[in-house]
């Protein structure tokens, strides 16, 4: 037995938003009686924090902690458009809708804020703590929460505003097939050492080292967990996950998950990532798409770094101690052949 280890690497591109018609998503944002903020939305949140950014967009336009704004993701019945949650379209589609519905509600504060102060909208800014003051005075300030009962209950205004991004549809060029199809393109490249016994044919991922470039970071601590989870996510799909291992013959399947095989605790190796922030133009604070893409280069990766270490090429997922095997029969009679 023979432990033999390689290193494989995989760059991959992937695209932010989808070319639907506009591909749009529309947000509702307003103040209640207490100075703090709404965010509506009909996004789903599946775990990947679309309610955070959401929170932190409202909370930049708007002067204020995020700790004073909620998010409601609403029925899709009830609520504001949204296309979905999928080509890693929420913090860059939903962000923009955020930030507009979020500029709009805070031009109506500040006109209510000028009114009470008697000065012109346009003099006022937001602190940052949840005061507004007049530009270049420390003093003259009122804070968004009295701003918002004398909205309520003195000038009788709704403090709220609406926003809804889309990118048209781009149709081809007839003559060369020439379309844009996505708002943006992010960047990673992951490196892999792995470990593999030529005798059983079991891989063991040693470490894992990526580098992301997806316009700016809105909430650097969730990208880092973000490229973590993707990273798990793509040595399962490599190495362990399949519904169907003998397909067509189906006898042999997972017929749970208490037996569908994904890495636990014990499988995970460590996780090194690193952020490269290029801002986008259209996107929120120059903010790209980095959701699915986290999953995709490890996966190559890992077979590169298999092929480096024993010579054996699997090209079928996923790729398990039995492929290894017969992908090592398979190099060591071509080199006796050879």
């Amino acid at each position: 037995m023979t432990i033999l280890y390689g290193r494989g690497f995989a760059a991959v591109n992937y695209p932010t938003g989808m070319n639907l018609g506009g591909d749009p998503s529309q947000a509702l944002v307003h103040a209640t009686t207490t100075g703090n903020f709404v965010v509506t939305l009909s996004s789903v949140d599946l775990g990947q924090g679309i309610k955070t950014i959401a929170a932190q967009c409202a909370a930049e336009v708007l002067g204020l902690s995020v700790d004073n704004v909620m998010v409601e993701t609403a029925d899709t019945d009830t609520g504001p458009h949204c296309m979905g949650t999928f080509a890693s379209r929420g913090t860059h589609r939903v962000g923009n809708a955020v930030i507009m519905a979020a500029r709009e509600a805070r031009e109506v504060m500040l006109e209510v804020a000028a009114e009470e102060m008697e000065v012109d909208p346009a003099d006022l800014e937001t602190d940052g703590s949840g005061y507004i003051k007049l530009k270049g005075s420390e003093e003259k300030k009122i804070s968004i929460f009295d701003v918002a009962g004398i909205a309520h209950f003195q000038q009788g205004r709704t403090i709220s505003g609406r926003g809804m991004f889309l990118k048209p549809r781009s149709y081809p060029v007839p003559e060369t097939g020439e379309m844009d199809p996505d708002s943006a393109q992010s960047h990673a490249c992951t490196v892999i050492d792995v470990a593999v016994d030529d005798e059983t044919g079991v891989v063991d991922i040693v470490k894992i080292f990526s580098v992301y470039e997806m316009g700016r970071a809105l909430n650097p601590a969730m990208v880092h967990q973000q490229i973590a989870g993707g990273a798990w996510m793509g040595v399962s799909h490599a190495l362990y996950e399949t519904t169907e291992p003998y397909y067509p013959d189906r006898s042999h399947g997972p017929t749970d998950f208490s037996s569908y095989l994904m890495p636990g605790p014990g499988d995970t190796p460590p996780v090194t990532s690193v952020i490269l922030e290029r801002p986008v133009q259209n996107g929120p604070f120059g903010g790209k798409g980095i959701g699915e893409m986290t999953a995709n280069s490890p996966i190559p990766a890992v077979a590169n770094a298999i092929f480096d270490a024993c010579g054996a090429r699997v090209e079928e997922l996923p790729i398990t101690p039995e492929r290894v095997l017969r992908a090592l029969d398979i190099a060591r009679n071509s080199a006796v052949e050879g």
